[in-house]
């Protein structure tokens, strides 16, 4: 315990003194005047003399054991008027649960000797295992967004520590109702203590910011502790997108966002590398978040600036015509306390050169469509040929008024005047035949999707079409007075795209919008939805891996290598069925050994604000349970009752005495 009081009224308990005491002081100094009176006899004329020298105001102060109980009962007062604290650190109790915080938020480096947060509390945890009583027990729970028990419940002082010396830092986020949650179930295995209804003492070291705080139960009496420092500063990047140019695929546009958690504005250059190579350098201008917190304006008047100009955001544009690694980093690094989110990434694939396969018995504009494309390889076959043949390993096939009896397992899919037979999306038939409706004209078009930007579709006309079935949750997206005209969708690993007429049915092929259309189909199927780089996961993902990607591997490859920013680890393949990589837990770039085809490389970001913001809470989570009045792991003890209960009133009896005392003496 430490002993040396702090006061947290000092300035009104000063000035009390200056008042009161003085006052005391001058009540000894003063004299008692006396009445004047006629006397008859010479005999009292010494008296009288003496008189006259006790009529002068001031005497010298003599010691007097009143007054000096009476200053020292005014001292213990005016003492705790001054509200004097101590601090010290409650010891353990006979059932202790110990919960440990080890996400991303909890590697910053803001603690005294450059120590990060999980370091420190470790090192209270140790302390606070250190005070157990002799028949205690703990057990310690280490959490992010999924808890782990570390050491289940024992009395072994060492073991404990060890335990909690194991813990090792993630980049995950924070939730904290399902370890609330293992908490309870571990304390319930002591019938002994629940049927007296005696609550585990629950201690939490973290800095507070959980995501789901709203949903937070629990049975023992929680103790949290605040780790971490209020003028932390970190600049996160909290934003990161990026997609192949939708008319020039070998262009690549990137946009992130960045956002400063620290207490002061801050300027940042921002650089974007391919691979390491340097390719361009951005600045931002960031206000404090705070400044977005009315809580916190409030405590802090005048902080804010009203006329700050801010840019938190920017867009990069390079030409990429290969596969590669796009790294966004912000490079101000002073006073950042957390490098987590100083950078992220992004894979991105070489574009696409399709192989497209056309299915038809012969049609001029579809083949003349396809031969004003660069595409890497382009072949025709009859339906015969195919049914035959059954191809795969092909981007796009084309059917040209033919039914396919047999499509591959995965693949796009365009029709022109025909429709799949083994799909979800289909033709309507009845007796046999497939419904088919005249006299066709547009009604409306997606125009904000990437197959039809830019296209005017509003003099379309179909003499006949094909009355089509879709599930929910296909897309039209050319809508005919009479029903759709072009719907697409996605069905398992699959997409089909259906043109319900025929082009030698329409005066499509004369319209400059049609090869437009045939073009944007083909990017759109080969590069995806959105034409995106290949997605980031967070941390703490573990990516699921198609049996199918395995194909082109060598055969009886039982297990693969994952490569990440903490070395590497060995995934055992199961014989059958798809598998799932283990946890990805830190931030940075993972290769697969052997690769495996769109898993080659695989980025891993934080991209989380709730976890860049390094300001902790001084309540704990959910406001469940209490929190320590004081940093370093100890509570604080308010002494001012104790000087009034066990020094000001003893005191008092004994002035009251002294007073009585002489008065009857």
């Amino acid at each position: 315990m430490t002993w040396f009081p702090h006061f947290l009224s000092p300035l009104p308990a000063a000035l009390a003194a200056a008042i009161s005491i003085p006052l005391l002081l001058l009540l000894y100094f003063l004299k008692l005047r006396r009445r004047e009176m006629a006397v008859s006899s010479t005999f009292l004329w010494k008296k009288s003399v003496q008189d006259l020298q006790v009529n002068a105001p001031f005497q010298r102060l003599r010691r007097n054991l009143l007054l000096f109980l009476q200053l020292l009962l005014l001292l213990l007062l005016i003492l705790a008027l001054s509200r004097p604290v101590t601090n010290y650190t409650p010891g353990a109790g006979k059932l202790s649960v110990i919960l440990i915080d080890r996400s991303a938020s909890m590697n910053a480096l803001d603690q005294p000797g450059g120590r990060s947060r999980l370091d420190d509390a470790k090192r209270r945890a140790k302390d606070f295992v250190s005070g157990m009583e002799r028949n205690g027990q703990a057990t310690v729970i280490a959490f992010d967004d999924t808890p782990e028990i570390v050491q289940t419940f024992t009395g072994d002082i060492p073991t404990l520590k060890t335990a909690i010396d194991r813990i090792a830092p993630t980049d995950r986020k924070t939730r904290l109702a399902m370890a609330f949650q293992l908490a309870d179930a571990q304390s319930f295995y002591f019938p002994e203590q629940n049927r007296a209804n005696v609550k585990p003492d629950v201690r939490l070291y973290s800095d507070g910011r959980v995501e789901d705080a709203k949903n937070l139960l629990l049975h023992g009496d929680l103790t949290y502790e605040k780790i971490g420092s209020d003028t932390a500063g970190n600049i996160a990047i909290v934003a990161l997108d990026g997609k192949r140019n939708y008319e020039n695929p070998t262009q690549v546009e990137v946009f992130a966002r960045l956002a400063n958690f620290g207490p002061k504005p801050q300027n940042a250059d921002v650089q974007l590398t391919v691979d390491g190579n340097l390719r361009s350098i951005a600045v931002v201008s960031l206000p404090p978040q705070r400044w977005n917190d009315p809580n916190w304006l409030k405590d802090h008047p005048g902080e804010k600036e009203e006329n700050y100009q801010a840019k938190d955001s920017f867009n990069f544009s390079i030409d990429m015509p290969t596969a590669g690694v796009i790294r966004v980093e912000q490079l101000n690094k002073t006073d950042d306390c957390l490098a987590a989110d100083d950078s992220a990434e992004v894979v991105v694939p070489a574009p696409k050169a399709l192989s497209v396969l056309l299915v038809t018995n012969d049609n001029f504009f579809l083949e003349r469509a396809l031969d004003s494309m660069s595409l890497k390889d382009q072949k025709k076959m009859t339906p015969q040929e195919y049914e035959l043949q059954r191809p795969e390993h092909l981007d796009v096939i084309i059917f040209d008024r033919y039914y396919p009896q047999w499509t591959p397992p995965a693949g796009n899919f365009i029709y022109f005047g025909c429709a799949p037979t083994n799909a979800k999306l289909k033709a309507i038939k009845e007796d046999e035949k497939y419904v088919v409706i005249d006299d066709i004209n547009v009604l409306d078009w997606q125009r904000d999707h990437p197959i039809l930007r830019h296209l005017s579709l509003s003099k379309l006309y179909a003499a006949r079409m094909l009355k089509l079935d879709l599930p929910a949750e296909a897309q039209t997206l050319v809508e005919g007075m009479k029903g759709p005209m072009i719907a697409m969708d996605h069905e398992n690993q699959s997409t089909n795209l259906v043109v319900a007429f025929d082009l030698l049915d329409s005066n499509w092929p004369l319209k400059i919008s049609f090869p437009i259309f045939l073009h944007n189909s083909l990017q759109y199927l080969a590069l995806g939805s959105e034409m995106n780089v290949r997605p980031s996961y967070e941390p703490g993902a573990t990516p699921k891996i198609q049996r199918s990607k395995l194909d082109g591997l060598p055969a009886g490859l039982k297990s693969i290598r994952i490569n990440g920013p903490t070395g590497s680890m060995q995934v055992a393949i199961p014989p059958t069925g798809d598998f799932v990589l283990p946890a990805l837990n830190r931030v940075g770039i993972y290769t697969t050994d052997p690769p495996i085809p769109q898993y080659e490389q695989i980025a891993v970001n934080l991209l989380d604000e709730n976890e860049s913001n390094l300001l902790p809470l001084d309540t704990p989570p959910g406001d469940v349970g209490t929190a320590l009045a004081s940093a370093g792991g100890k509570s604080r003890l308010e002494l001012w009752w104790w000087l009034i209960a066990c020094a000001a009133l003893p005191l008092l009896l004994i002035e009251w005495w002294v007073y009585t005392r002489r008065v009857h003496l």
